[in-house]
């Protein structure tokens, strides 16, 4: 089996990601497929870091791309000091059997610079692939 989860590390900030198929939420007759996922993001920086927003690339087995952006996470915006981590789940419906998601979380150090992190290509892929 393929791993689908995704573990990168960009401007001193870790970000794994472990997403999960969950059947009894989905309808696959209603093309309805549902996925948790799971991140945590560590800062390894020497920073503090305030997340501020995230973007996210969702495409699904047809080529389809939705695009999300918004503020926070989870309706949090977590402050990090450095060593600390925060871990979420959240989650996204596709219409397709699979599909990939990747994206960036926004940062602002306490100096008011601006970092991004970014979440490397993780698979939302059921276990009723034809």
């Amino acid at each position: 089996m393929t791993n689908t989860n995704s573990d990168i590390t960009t401007n001193g900030i870790r970000v794994e990601v472990t997403p999960e198929f969950i059947p009894e939420r989905s309808e696959p007759d209603k093309k309805i497929f549902f996925f948790i996922y799971t991140i945590r993001i560590t800062n390894m920086s020497e920073d503090n870091l305030q997340l501020l927003s995230r973007y996210w690339l969702i495409i699904n087995a047809d080529g389809d791309e939705n695009e999300v952006k918004g503020d926070g996470v989870v309706g949090q915006f977590p402050y990090l000091k450095p060593g600390q981590h925060f871990e979420y789940s959240s989650f996204t419906p596709i219409d397709t059997e699979w599909g990939t998601m990747e994206g960036s979380y926004h940062f602002e150090k306490d100096d008011g610079e601006k970092v991004e992190a970014k979440v490397g290509r993780f698979y939302l892929t059921s276990d009723i692939l034809v």
